[in-house]
């Protein structure tokens, strides 16, 4: 019998996307007990994936390794004793890694249902930035009506979610942005307040739009002087969550690599500062809480409350393209590996 085969964009050894990726054909992989073949239609391609493959992330994998974190597809294949999914349905794969290849296995009780209406390009992004956003305004800051939360790289995935939920759940949010050029559209979005960098101190600024009461809530991705700049700017007993590195993602000193907090505000105005990462969380976290984190997000994209910008496709032998948009100034929307049926 002729091996049945797929297609998977293989990473061979640690360093440059552009010199380490290779499409490759690999053997079919057959599901096993309590497990499900998902035939692939569309995978994101985040910058995370591209800097786990330099091996600048937070973990290394094992090389040869093919990437990706997020996925939807259609189940293909059931092995036994697997009860609830059917050959045919439409899922999300949560938590599943490996998924830049026409075919991948996930236990059943890592994939969850696409609602009927979602489209792929929706459902392909929303286990990544779309949930961070969820999560840290509300399990980890538990964001009220009325409060202030401080963010940086507002024109993000995560940073458009966490608008669009503060919209939603009351709060409001002083965004931070690089240029003069994104701020209308943070406006538009429906941010309470902006703060462009390019031209103005941010912490001058917190303290004009917050007034005396100051911001008591914040989150950054970008680290570096704009991390401590946001620590530094919040008022007595703040809290800010890390939860990405922007500005340290092309250094490799290691030196470099530093959010140089001012001593004097943290410990006088006894500040927290804690880091998030989502792969520890999805490693981490009680079933049922991520379970409740996980259906709210669906729930939210799906009555439109979260509304993730279309994704821009690349067929899979186009890979190479699809990984320089993902880093482009200006790319738009996040390229999506997508896969002919």
């Amino acid at each position: 019998m002729k091996m049945r085969t797929m297609r998977s964009v293989v990473a061979e050894k640690v360093g440059e996307p552009s010199e380490v990726l290779h499409l490759q054909t690999r053997p079919l992989p057959e599901p096993g007990p309590g497990q499900v073949r998902i035939r692939v239609t569309t995978v994101p391609v985040h910058a995370s994936d591209l800097h786990t493959i330099r091996g600048r992330y937070g973990f290394t994998p094992r090389f040869p390794t093919v990437p990706g974190i997020e996925s939807v597809g259609v189940i293909d294949e059931i092995g036994s004793g697997t009860d609830g999914l059917t050959i045919g349905q439409r899922v999300i794969t949560v938590g599943v890694a490996g998924t830049w290849q026409e075919y991948v296995i996930a236990d059943a009780g890592r994939v969850l249902p696409v609602p009927a209406g979602m489209s792929d390009s929706t459902a392909a992004q929303i286990l990544a930035n779309p949930l961070t956003a969820v999560i840290l305004t509300g399990d980890e800051l538990d964001l009220r009506q009325g409060e202030w939360l401080l963010q940086t790289a507002a024109g993000s995935i995560v940073g458009r979610s966490v608008i669009q939920l503060g919209a939603h759940v009351g709060f409001k949010t002083l965004n931070v942005v690089r240029r003069r050029s994104a701020v209308e559209d943070i406006r538009e979005l429906g941010g309470t307040a902006v703060i462009c960098t390019e031209d103005e101190d941010l912490r001058e600024r917190v303290a004009d739009i917050a007034g005396a009461d100051g911001v008591s809530k914040a989150i950054d991705c970008v680290a570096g002087q704009v991390g401590a700049d946001v620590s530094r700017a919040l008022a007595p007993h703040g809290e800010v969550v890390f939860y990405g590195a922007l500005s340290t993602h092309r250094q490799t000193d290691p030196g470099k690599l530093t959010i140089p907090i001012f001593a004097r505000s943290l410990i006088y105005e006894t500040k927290i500062i804690r880091g998030f990462w989502l792969f520890r969380w999805f490693a981490e976290t009680p079933k049922d809480r991520m379970a409740a984190a996980i259906e709210r997000t669906v729930q939210l994209a799906d009555s439109g409350v979260l509304r993730v910008p279309e994704g821009q496709p690349f067929l899979l032998e186009k890979f190479s393209e699809a990984v320089y948009s993902a880093e482009a100034p200006e790319h738009g929307g996040k390229p999506l590996l997508v896969f002919e049926p």
